[in-house]
């Protein structure tokens, strides 16, 4: 499956958005105008579909539904929060599915299901409420998303969902191995190594071999990066840097620079969640980077996704707004307003045409557009 097209309704900074996604999704825009919004709209969906998880704890784990329902608007869509997206097959069958939600009147204040739909095609195969929901209300304490006995016949729905990855590598996490043993999907790193580990060792060499050609090229004086277990039984990344010594010194993550570690856990997930047909999304996967790396990450997204995956990233990189192949369907551009933030495809802003027939690049058309308009009092206000 792919996603086609995500819509939100009463979802935190958003009153209404409509977003088209292809291979690759470049989110900009200035401070707090919701680029991380955005990507959890999909996060939460993945965790609603998940093992473990499901509507009510996935809104638990965000503070609860005050704090994802959109605060610049009143009684808009009745006070639903509403979700929709649309996925694309193999068969090009088209999926939709769709989600509203709401507290419910009274007692325990919990979040219930207001109308869920699922679709292929035109064949509707599920609308609730529906007659079992009036008999036990209680069911629309839950989605039929994260219901096995509902599922069965959108089940890959719930698959492709579950899949979707969300990372936002922190260096400084990934070095403690001991936060990563129970779970090795956190977002910020803590189980990169614990996953590094359980991947199949033919599958691990030849990843890591393929980072290693990478880093070579970004990386001074550094050589082959490999995996070893330390005495305790702890997996580590270990590389050598070539130097006056005639055999080269080695080290571990603890050693390796913030920039060398996030290279390396993107380059991984990448890889491995792109060679799965799942979808990444990545939250300013710049940071630490030099700006000649940076410069070339479009391309690198596009290589290890092509047809095999998907996307879907906040920046506030200019570096990468100038690649010459990224399209003006593959960014949209976020802007604060009294009444939500808007999403505006850049293909849809006036004069777009024109304005890249001039020889601009996306990053000198966008960036006036995308920062606040007092950012130059910024330093005279701190005198």
């Amino acid at each position: 499956m792919r996603i086609e097209h995500l819509s939100v309704k009463n979802w935190r900074n958003f009153k209404s958005a409509e977003i088209s996604i292809g291979n690759r999704l470049f989110i900009v825009g200035p401070n707090a105008s919701g680029k991380s919004n955005l990507l959890d709209a999909l996060r939460f969906l993945h965790d609603v579909a998940k093992t473990g998880g499901g509507l009510q704890q996935a809104l638990q784990d965000r503070g609860g539904l005050r704090r994802v329902r959109c605060l610049a608007v009143r009684n808009f869509n009745h006070g639903w929060v509403g979700l929709k997206i649309v996925l694309k097959d193999d068969d090009d069958s088209q999926w939709t599915y769709e989600l509203h939600f709401k507290s419910e009147q009274g007692g325990r204040r919990r979040s219930k299901v207001t109308k869920e739909i699922v679709q292929r095609n035109t064949e509707e195969i599920i609308r609730r409420p529906n007659e079992a929901d009036g008999r036990d209300p209680e069911l629309l304490t839950q989605t039929a998303l994260e219901q096995v006995g509902l599922n069965q016949e959108f089940r890959s729905i719930a698959g492709f969902l579950r899949g979707i990855c969300y990372m936002h590598l922190v260096p400084q996490i990934i070095r403690h191995y001991e936060l990563g043993q129970e779970e090795n999907r956190d977002p910020f790193g803590a189980g990169l190594l614990v996953d590094i580990a359980q991947t199949n060792e033919g599958i691990r060499d030849r990843r890591l071999k393929k980072i290693s050609e990478a880093l070579r090229c970004a990386v001074p004086q550094i050589e082959n990066l490999d995996f070893y277990r330390d005495e305790a039984g702890r997996p580590h990344l270990q590389t050598g840097y070539a130097h006056w010594r005639p055999r080269a010194a080695r080290q571990d993550e603890r050693d390796f620079s913030d920039g060398t570690l996030r290279l390396i856990g993107l380059l991984w997930v990448l890889g491995e969640r792109a060679s799965s047909n799942r979808v990444v999304l990545l939250e300013e996967p710049e940071l630490s980077l030099h700006t000649a790396i940076v410069r070339q990450l479009p391309t690198i997204l596009h290589r290890m996704t092509r047809d095999r995956g998907q996307v879907v990233l906040s920046t506030h990189s200019d570096e990468m707004l100038k690649d010459p192949g990224l399209g003006v369907k593959e960014v949209v551009m976020l802007q604060p307003g009294d009444d939500g933030t808007m999403v505006t495809s850049v293909a849809d802003l006036v004069n777009i045409d024109a304005l890249l027939t001039a020889d601009l690049n996306l990053d000198e058309i966008l960036e006036p557009l995308t920062r606040s308009n007092q950012v130059n009092q910024l330093s005279r206000s701190l005198r």
